[in-house]
């Protein structure tokens, strides 16, 4: 999940100053002299993705309007921050026309550069909702654009692309919710029928009475209430995809009549004279057992030979868990896009964790679904255990939060800042391990005279309490022992109810209740 910036400056001193900032930020830092080097690095497949780039004006060769412009070409949506010495308003107007979100003049100070990428990060990841919503409607969405690298996912994309290059049916199998109408939509954008319509086609909700005359379409007076000629599936699919998800639950009868439209390239619609060519390129999509059906009879052999030519698994969720960070990052930005919910900026490392510990039957659908209700749910600036109550329920004791982590994981939706925009939330949980501390060495006592433990805010209130007597009421001290600033501490004390001056409780009077 940590985020990728590409600084490209032909000065090296510059380069390194830029760098270690980004890095001491949170996130990952790769480095280019001149504006060819960076093209090549954006235009890379096989490399991680750049998330941001930080741009000099100024260089020699291909300068930054140079790369500017190339970006624009090439219709990336790459958000980038371009940097100079000179800072003219003619010059920032430029910059901003030819595709930058933002413009730092140097030296930048690293709170104004700070402020700077979280900012970009929240338009490019508003931007890239966007465009892979754009692309999917306009039928040129391809494997570039899924979301997911784990190894199951890229043997399953290498396959749809060899698909692609050829007209060949495809067979996507897959449990429900596995995402194989995005993966057919992938192969379309993929292949030379890229931007041509794609059709899909429920095959289990088809009206029985009404089945053929939506696929193949009908004449005009064919039967009862047939008023005008209706085109059909097959032919509305023509020149581009008919993508038929579900194809196991057809009938019979359509079953013949879609074996000779794949034969023949040709269809009957209902009342026709004669049969009408259409061009389709034919992808089908199951989660049954097709040669359960066929061994059963509900499904004829040689129709599932004909669609079964180039098979192709979608793995589930559960077997590529390493997606699950990039997919929760893409359906909060996607969500919080379309309910105006600007303020989410992450999710917990606990609240991760147990998304990832989870087996998602319902596989990415569940996922979506599921983090829609969190951002509904969501008070505050990042997601946390409390909006995933039903994954904890069903996790039960299986799951044990790590109350010890600091680290939040970052969402591009919403301007975040790795670490420190969390202050408070690192704050707890560097307070519970000076808690942990203070009572491995003796001074706080854990249980209660009854035996048991005795709650998390006693024992964090009696902390305080040591601290503050421990160093005379010197506040600035205290939040410096206890690793937190002192806006943290003082809501501390207010949440807490404890008084400056109040005298801590020992260890002795703890045990006695």
């Amino acid at each position: 999940m940590t985020q990728t910036i590409l600084i490209v400056d032909d000065d090296p001193v510059q380069r390194r100053i830029l760098e270690n900032s980004v890095n001491k930020m949170g996130y990952r830092a790769v480095t280019c002299e001149d504006g060819e080097s960076a093209l090549a690095r954006l235009r890379e497949t096989s490399s991680t993705p750049v998330d941001l780039v930080v741009l000099d004006l100024v260089m020699p060769g291909i300068d930054g309007m140079g790369v500017l412009s190339a970006l624009s070409e090439d219709q990336s949506a790459v958000p980038v921050i371009v940097q100079t010495s000179k800072g003219g308003i003619e010059t920032v107007v430029s910059a901003v026309r030819a595709g930058a979100v933002d413009f730092c003049v140097k030296p930048v100070s690293m709170e104004r550069l700070k402020v700077s990428i979280q900012n970009a990060l929240k338009v490019g990841a508003m931007e890239q909702v966007v465009q892979k919503i754009r692309k999917s409607s306009q039928g040129t969405f391809t494997f570039d654009d899924m979301v997911g690298s784990s190894p199951a996912m890229e043997r399953a994309k290498k396959l749809g692309q060899r698909a692609a290059d050829s007209n060949i049916p495809i067979l996507l199998e897959g449990e429900s919710g596995v995402g194989k109408e995005v993966f057919a939509k992938a192969v379309q954008g993929a292949s030379e029928r890229s931007g041509k319509p794609f059709i899909t086609v429920n095959c289990g909700a088809l009206p029985e009475n009404l089945a053929e005359s939506i696929l193949f379409g009908h004449e005009k007076g064919a039967f009862t209430g047939a008023t005008q000629n209706h085109t059909g599936k097959f032919k509305e699919a023509d020149g581009g995809t008919l993508f038929l998800d579900e194809v196991g639950e057809l009938s019979l009868d359509l079953q013949v009549k879609l074996l000779r439209a794949i034969q023949e390239g040709e269809i009957d619609p209902v009342g026709a004279k004669r049969p009408v060519k259409t061009d389709f390129r034919l992808i089908s999509a199951t989660n049954r057992d097709m040669i359960e059906r066929v061994q059963e009879g509900h499904f004829r052999e040689d129709l599932y030979y004909r669609l079964n030519v180039f098979p192709i698994n979608v793995p589930p969720l559960r077997a590529r868990k390493a997606d699950i960070a990039a997919l929760i990052q893409h359906f909060t930005a996607r969500i919080c896009l379309e309910e105006g919910r600007r303020n989410i900026s992450g999710i917990s490392h606990d609240a991760l964790a147990m998304l990832e510990a989870y087996d998602w039957p319902g596989n990415i659908r569940q996922l979506e679904n599921t983090i829609f209700r969190a951002v509904i749910l969501c008070d505050g600036q990042q997601l946390t255990i409390d909006e995933f109550p039903q994954v904890a329920s069903a996790l039960g004791k299986d799951f044990a939060p790590d109350v010890t982590s600091a680290t939040v994981v970052p969402m591009s939706a919403a301007a975040p800042s790795p670490l420190s925009s969390h202050d408070e939330d690192a704050a707890d949980d560097h307070m519970i391990e000076a808690m942990k501390a203070e009572a491995e060495r003796g001074v706080l006592q854990a249980l209660s005279s009854a035996g048991d433990v005795r709650s998390l805010e006693d024992v964090e209130g009696d902390l305080i309490r040591f601290a503050i007597e421990h160093h005379g009421g010197r506040m600035t001290r205290v939040a410096r022992s206890l690793d937190i600033g002192r806006s943290t501490l003082y809501r501390k004390l207010k949440e807490l109810g404890i008084d400056a001056g109040e005298p801590r409780q020992t260890a002795k009077q703890a045990a006695n209740g």
